[in-house]
């Protein structure tokens, strides 16, 4: 769902480490895993706990391939650059498949599928259209700000640290509107209490673990244990117990 801008163009360049693979991996016993800790319900630090969606997904895949999991969390920027330099062996952090991405990391089937939703006062604007004029708070380095700033017309997109910032911009009135995701929006809506309404999607994207370029041997398990936890009920499990639905791509 996300994608990072600037420092995308600088992956190509940084002198990638050797990525473990699924046989070093396996040998250790013990799987890095990456998030950011601060995107809910998919990945978010409640004291010292980390938890949320992906999370219990990935411990999930983790058990099934016989690993235990050291996690790392990184601010959301960091996260791929990090993945080339081989900090961890993959990422799961929401990020949106992309033509650009794909060119300095290897995605892994989809784990799930949404879309960057509009979510404002009521009486804002709910639709791309009613945007026009309007200043938009999103996520630095997310298609969230990418996709805002393709809209015709908008007065300002204005980035911050961590999703919670923008959200908290739009609920002081200092933005018109907030643009993330749809599922995060849901839970905002909810969480205010008719303080806030969700509109239109401004696009859809699908959403997919990353592991450094090259590293077939770990996309292939990764994707192997990811078929088997949708099709054994662990995925309907988890995706049920955070959204009240299956949030896999159809």
């Amino acid at each position: 769902m996300k994608k990072v801008v600037l420092t995308l163009a600088a992956l190509s360049l940084l002198a990638t480490a050797q990525a473990r693979t699924w046989t070093d991996i396996k040998k250790s016993g013990t799987i890095k895993i990456a998030t950011e800790g601060a995107f809910p319900p998919f990945n978010i630090m409640k004291g010292n706990v980390l938890t949320g969606f992906e999370v219990d997904l990935a411990n999930a895949l983790a058990k099934q391939l016989g690993l235990k999991v050291q996690w790392v969390t990184q601010p959301f920027d960091n996260l791929l650059i990090g993945l080339k330099q081989d900090r961890y062996d993959f990422v799961i952090a929401s990020h949106g498949i992309t033509a650009e991405r794909l060119k300095a990391v290897d995605f892994t089937n989809p784990h799930y599928c949404t879309g960057g939703a509009i979510v404002t006062k009521p009486g804002g604007p709910m639709n791309a259209a009613a945007l026009k004029g309007k200043t938009v708070a999103v996520q630095v380095g997310t298609t969230y700000l990418e996709n805002a700033r393709k809209v015709p017309g908008i007065k300002d997109v204005k980035t911050f640290p961590k999703d919670t910032d923008a959200q908290a911009a739009l609920m002081a009135g200092r933005v018109d509107a907030w643009v993330g995701d749809k599922f995060t929006g849901i839970d905002l809506v909810k969480a205010q209490k008719g303080k806030v309404v969700q509109g239109d999607l401004l696009f859809k994207e699908r959403i997919a673990m990353a592991v450094n370029k090259g590293n077939a041997s770990l996309l292939k398990e990764l994707n192997a244990a990811l078929a088997k936890s949708m099709s054994n009920g662990t995925y309907t499990k988890l995706s049920t117990q955070y959204f009240g639905t299956d949030v896999r791509c159809k």
